[in-house]
């Protein structure tokens, strides 16, 4: 996957708490084989009418976030089932960074295996940022993983952030638990060559 180290995107609110994996991604959707593709789905009941056209009511429809790859949303968000196609579909849509008061612990996990980074900040942050996006037309954020930091152009807001430091260098780095195994193929080698003085039996 991608490293992330610093992004500049605009940003799309969705002030909704409890948002779950299901109406990230709905179950009809999980069929695909690939990683990718799942983008034209998400949020697809929110997004679309029974006759398949476009809500105007819903907050990613309005052409002022047409693009956006930062996504700010309430609090237990990706609750649910387990499913690793909510952060795909987030992903393939173009999100890079979601910012909110609190995230399920799965989905958490899943963000940084697939390459979005997940921020927890306060309810206060969440609900300025959320402001913002929704009077300044074109509102965008700089995220500094390197630095821990989040911060405007017009520096109405400047925020820390905390990330666990293993998930942070793996994601600075884009490597997921394969990648980081990966790392360690010539270790892992040898010992399989050498494993019978372990104990262990060689395959034939």
């Amino acid at each position: 996957m991608d490293p992330f180290i610093k992004h500049t995107g605009l940003v799309a609110p969705m002030d909704r708490a409890n948002v779950d994996t299901d109406q990230i991604i709905p179950k009809q959707f999980l069929k695909r084989i690939k990683k990718t593709g799942y983008g034209q789905f998400l949020f697809n009941d929110w997004r679309f009418k029974e006759d398949g056209s476009l809500n105007p009511e819903f907050e990613l429809n309005k052409s002022s976030y047409a693009g956006a790859s930062i996504l700010v949303a309430g609090a237990n968000f990706g609750s649910g089932s387990s499913r690793e196609h909510a952060p795909w579909a987030l992903m393939d849509y173009g999100f890079k960074c979601i910012i909110a008061p609190s995230f399920a612990d799965i989905f958490y996990n899943n963000c940084f295996q697939n390459g979005i980074l997940p921020i927890v900040v306060s309810d206060s942050i969440v609900s300025g940022i959320t402001r913002r996006a929704r009077t300044k037309e074109g509102y965008t954020l700089n995220v500094d993983l390197q630095s821990l930091k989040i911060w405007d152009e017009e520096e109405d807001i400047a925020i820390n952030f905390k990330i666990d430091d293993f998930r942070r260098n793996s994601l600075m780095n884009g490597l997921d638990d394969i990648g980081i195994t990966l790392q360690h193929e010539v270790n892992i080698s040898n010992f399989e060559q050498t494993r019978h003085k372990h104990g262990g039996v060689l395959s034939s």
